[in-house]
Parts: structure tokens; C-alpha cells; sequence
């Protein structure tokens, strides 16, 4: 799973287990908190009416019980004068209502606090991530392709989308549920100071008996939660890879197989699961045991007081209210310590991103092309993805304008990667790469860019309507345009036949049409951008051959005066070709055109016939 499962706090109204999932650890805690709190600080004063606000929704909280205590210990006195017959003996009414319109008051006060606290702090929490979620983006703009090739899309999406969206439900609900805690937890023990010491000695007694429970709930649990994690993960992964390639399951008879493999994860996982549920599930029952054990020695330590007259009934009743909200902040602030931790570990995933080397900076005084030829060196260029594995070594070629280069080679002989330093997805570590004698580092990648059309192998099209994304090469252009260039690239027909022509819905994968009318479409969007120079990587690979032969005329036309650089594996889409480079471990072991390379029969003629041969004259 790309998405890691995180616990929340448990709850009466929580399904699940009733304390929080142990979440990953981050490695550094300390240094990873203080960059989070530096995102707060502009709205520390924000923060500080959070504060205020939590105190004051809490006190009017926590006060409530003493003075129904004392509504108590009225009615109580009234009944005991009046069973005694003591004269004008009587249940003074008024006063117990004047005490319940003030409880009233006070409940609807605090609830008006609570209100404005989460109102204030939801907007600190969704500014505060749209802050980071901005700085994420432009990290993301700012981040060299090899960046992206050394990770799963997976992991990118997971730190851009799960580990911002843990962040903001942290701040929102787990941070204002920490200072409630903390302040109810001090207004409890105050409460309970004011009413009775002793009293509050004994609830203070029964505090270890709960942690040892909590605690040991805990470690036993936490063992069999790390399984079922690790169990779902096995679980998901294999569904996700059965049923992706469930057409080559089938036929090789494979069902069986992959029926025992998921009987045998999901074993584990509802083992794994019954157990962590039923030991995390005995916290309660068993922290109710304790706090019940407590409830009976502060009666009876209580009811010895009042035949004293030491303490007032009313007090006793307060007392066991306060006794009984005593144990819900700690074991919240328990719960809360551990989202914590998951949040500043999914803070730490993110600040890594933020903090990883971009690209160059462009050059202040970029050169620009006004009118760019097209003529490409590549003057004794090395490169390598691995300091210590080089793959280019002193490579020099020069493609002249107009000219048609194709470049062919094994897999692994670099041809792509001539075209990624063409583009500056990679920058070389030695050599220069130059347009019109100008070196393309001291151009503004856009810049540089612009010069050139792409249309590659892996078809890209996002969600949205086929005239969109053909404008995508050029987002002013015309309707005229964009027919124009769709029927140069023979998309026109398919297009028309669909029910909506071009205003038909890509769905997110484009799944909705063939691969082939994909890439008619993207062939289509590099007619319409008109650019001066012209990269092809396998631009004809997933079309049939009627409509290769069709596109094939197309980009010759297209390509006339432009100079082109088209990698290929099918040689009979570069016959034509004004260079051919044949490279082989990262060197040009070959050049020239398809009939030289033949006739010298090394490399290029071993290619060309093992494809060719018996089927097509030379």
C-alpha cells in the first residue's frame, strides 16, 4: 500500500479498537516538531485565542459540577429539616432553580466557546497545509527528473496527499483535544484539591492501578496491531497484482494457486486481528474495574466525612463527577501521544521532500533564440545516473538543421538519454550540449523547451476533452486549429465517429479509447504546437501498420525543415533518415545513412536484418 493506515483515537462512538494504532516513529522528533511549529508561528496570536478560548470552554465546564453540588446539599438539607419537623422546614425551590438557570448558562457559555475554538483552529489547521501544500507543488516544479525516476508514483502521491492530509486532521482535532485534555486534567485535580484533599489522595491512588492496565493493554497489543498492518499490506498487494493481471492468472491456470496464497494472508490477518482487537478491546472493562474500585472507596471514605460534617453531600456528588471525568483526559492524552507521533513521522516524509536538491537555477542573463535553425552538438558529453556506473563517455554528434536523426540500439544503450539531456531532464557531468552554438545551460529550461515537440512512446493525456488536450500543445488555438492538426495526424475520422466528436470526455486513463487513437491524439497535439525541432520516441508503436503508414507521411511532412531526433526500435520507420546513430553502451558505435550502414555490415545491418530479412528488400 502506497497510503499508510493510521490510528485515531478510540471512543465510545468509535468503532475499532478503543486506543490508538501505534504509528510509525519519525527519526528525528525533535527537529522535525520545531520545522512543523515554524509553519504555526504566523498565527501564533491565532493559536494563543485557541489557548484562551480552550481554558475558558473548560472552566465553565468543570466548575458546573460544584455548583450543582451545591443545589444537591440544598434540596438535601430542605428534606432532612422538613423530616425532622423543625418550624418553616421546606425545600427552598427558588434558590435550586437560580442554581440550575446558572448551570444552564454556564454549559450554553462553554458550549459557545467550544464552538468558536474549533471554527478558529480549523482555519489555522487549512491555512497552515495550504501553506505547505503550496511549497510542496512548487518543490515539485523545482525537482529534477531523477528525482521522480528514483521513486514510485506511489510514494510522491502518498507525501503530497496522506501525509499533508494527516498533518491537517492533527491540527485540527488532535491538537485541540491535547489542550482540552491538559486543561481539564489540572481543572479536575484543582476541583477535587478544593473540595477534599484526602478525597483526592485516595482517586490519586487507584492512578498507578490504571496505568499498569493501560500499559500493559498496550505493549500486548501493539505486537498483534504491527501484524495486521503488515498482513493488509500483504493482503492488499496481492489482490491489487491478481487481479491486474487476472487475464495471465487464467491462462496459466493459476486460480488455485492464488486462492491459497490469499486463503493463507487472509489467515494471518484475522488472527492477527481478533487478537489485537480483543486485548485493545479489554482497556475498557478492565480501566472500568479500576475506576468502579475507585468509585466505592471515595463513597465510603465521602459518606464517613459527611456523618462528620466534615464535607457537604452536595460536595460528594461532585466529587464522584470529577473523579469520573479524571481518567478520560489521560487516556485521551495517551491516544493523542501516539497520532502525535504518526503525524510528526508523516511531517518528517514531507519536510524530506521539501528538502531534497532541485534543479540548477537558470541563468540570470538567459539567452534567448529568436529564430532558432535547429543545428544540435553534443561536444565530448559524459554522463552518468551513478557516480561510480558511467554510461556516456566523450560522445560528440552534430545534427544539422533540417535534419532528419534517428537513433537506434539496444535497450540500455542510452538512446533515451540523449534525449533527457537534449531536454535537460538531466544536466551532463562533463562536454556541453549546444543550439545554434549557444549552450542550452545558459537557456531557461521553458525556453528550451519550446523548442521542442514531443511525442513519445507512453501516451499522455489527462482528463478532459479530446479538444483540450490536442490544445494542450497550443492552448490559443483555433477550432480550425485543432481540426487542422487532428486531421494531420489522421485522428479526424476516429474523432467524428465518436458520439460527442471532440468534445468527448477522457476519462483519468484514457481508457475509453484504443491505445492507438491515443497516440493519433498526442501526434495530433505535436502538429498543433508547430515547434522548430522534433523528438519521436517510438511515436508509431501502437498503431497498426495501415495507420503507421499514414502517420509515417504525415511526419515526414511535419518534419520537413525541422530537425528531428526519433528513436526507434522498428527500423522501417528510419529508412529514410538523414542520420542514423547506432549506439551500444552508451557510445555511437555506427553512423550514417540506412544504405551506408548496410553496406558496412556491421551493428545496424546485424539489426536490420534480424528484423528484416527474407521480407523486405535492402
Amino acid at each position: 500500500m502506497s497510503a499508510q493506515h493510521r490510528g485515531r483515537p478510540g471512543g465510545p462512538h468509535h468503532f475499532g479498537p478503543p486506543m490508538a494504532m501505534p504509528g510509525e516513529k519519525a527519526r528525528d522528533f525533535r527537529g522535525t516538531l520545531r520545522r512543523l511549529l515554524a509553519y504555526l508561528r504566523p498565527r501564533a496570536w491565532q493559536l494563543g485565542v485557541v489557548l484562551l478560548l480552550a481554558v475558558l470552554s473548560t472552566v465553565f465546564s468543570i466548575i458546573s459540577p460544584k455548583i450543582m453540588g451545591k443545589a444537591t446539599t440544598k434540596l438535601f438539607e430542605g428534606l432532612m429539616a422538613k423530616y425532622l419537623g423543625l418550624p418553616g422546614a421546606g425545600v427552598d425551590f427558588a434558590y435550586i432553580g437560580r442554581i440550575l438557570v446558572l448551570l444552564i448558562v454556564l454549559y450554553l457559555i462553554s458550549a459557545a466557546f467550544g464552538y468558536a475554538q474549533q471554527y478558529i483552529m480549523a482555519g489555522i489547521a487549512q491555512k497552515t497545509v495550504y501553506d505547505l501544500r503550496n511549497r510542496v507543488n512548487d518543490k515539485l516544479a523545482r525537482l529534477p527528473l531523477k528525482f521522480f525516476d528514483s521513486r514510485t508514483h506511489g510514494e510522491v502521491l502518498s507525501r503530497v496527499t496522506n501525509d499533508i492530509d494527516t498533518i491537517a486532521s492533527t491540527l485540527q482535532q488532535s491538537l485541540t483535544q491535547l489542550i482540552t485534555a491538559i486543561v481539564t486534567l489540572i481543572g479536575v485535580v484543582v476541583m477535587m484539591l478544593s473540595i477534599s484533599p484526602l478525597l483526592t489522595l485516595v482517586t490519586l491512588v487507584t492512578l498507578p492501578l490504571s496505568a499498569v492496565v493501560t500499559v500493559g493493554a498496550a505493549r500486548r497489543s501493539q505486537k498483534f496491531f504491527a501484524a495486521f498492518q503488515k498482513s493488509l499490506g500483504e493482503l492488499n498487494g496481492h489482490v491489487e497484482e491478481v487481479f491486474t493481471g487476472h487475464p495471465v492468472v487464467k491462462a496459466y491456470g493459476r486460480q488455485a494457486e492464488a486462492v491459497a496464497t490469499f486463503d493463507g494472508i487472509n489467515q494471518r490477518l484475522y488472527e492477527a486481528g481478533w487478537k489485537s482487537q480483543f486485548v485493545s478491546g479489554m482497556l475498557f472493562p478492565l480501566m472500568g474495574l479500576v475506576n468502579n474500585i475507585g468509585y466505592v472507596i471515595v463513597a465510603v471514605v465521602g459518606g464517613v466525612l459527611v456523618t462528620r460534617r466534615a464535607i457537604e453531600i452536595g460536595d460528594i456528588q461532585a466529587f464522584i463527577q470529577y473523579s469520573r471525568q479524571f481518567g478520560q483526559p489521560i487516556a485521551q492524552t495517551a491516544n493523542i501521544a501516539n497520532v502525535i507521533q504518526s503525524t510528526i513521522a508523516a511531517a518528517e516524509r514531507v519536510f524530506e521532500l521539501l528538502d531534497e536538491a532541485e534543479e540548477v537555477a537558470d541563468p540570470a542573463d538567459a539567452v534567448v533564440l529568436p529564430s532558432p535553425r535547429g543545428e544540435v552538438r553534443f561536444e565530448n558529453v559524459r554522463f552518468s545516473y551513478k557516480p561510480d556506473e558511467p554510461l556516456i563517455e566523450d560522445l560528440s554528434l552534430t545534427a544539422r538543421p533540417g535534419q532528419v536523426v534517428a537513433i537506434v540500439g539496444p535497450t540500455g544503450a542510452g538512446k533515451t538519454t540523449l534525449i533527457n539531456l537534449l531536454m535537460r531532464f538531466y544536466d551532463v557531468d562533463g562536454g556541453r550540449i549546444t543550439i545554434d552554438g549557444v549552450d542550452i545551460r545558459r537557456m531557461r529550461r521553458r525556453d528550451l523547451r519550446a523548442l521542442f515537440g514531443m511525442v513519445l512512446q507512453d501516451t499522455w493525456l489527462f482528463s478532459g476533452t479530446i479538444r483540450e488536450n490536442i490544445a494542450y500543445g497550443r492552448e490559443e488555438a483555433t477550432e480550425e486549429e485543432i481540426v487542422q492538426a487532428a486531421r494531420l495526424a489522421h485522428a479526424d475520422a476516429f474523432i467524428r465517429s465518436l458520439p460527442q466528436g471532440y468534445d468527448t470526455v477522457l476519462n483519468e486513463e484514457a481508457s475509453n479509447i484504443s491505445q492507438g487513437q491515443r497516440q493519433l491524439l498526442t501526434i495530433a497535439r505535436a502538429f498543433l504546437a508547430n515547434p522548430p525541432m522534433l523528438i519521436l520516441d517510438e511515436a508509431t508503436s501502437s498503431v497498426d501498420t495501415r495507420t503507421e503508414l499514414l502517420i509515417q507521411r504525415a511526419m515526414q511532412s511535419l518534419m520537413r525543415g525541422r530537425t528531428s531526433f526519433v528513436i526507434a526500435h522498428r527500423l522501417s520507420t528510419i529508412r529514410d533518415a538523414d542520420l542514423i546513430l547506432v549506439m551500444e553502451h552508451g557510445r555511437i558505435v555506427e553512423q550514417g545513412t540506412h544504405r551506408e550502414l548496410l553496406e558496412a555490415g556491421g551493428h545496424y545491418a546485424e539489426l536490420y536484418n534480424s528484423q528484416f530479412a527474407g521480407s523486405e528488400p535492402a
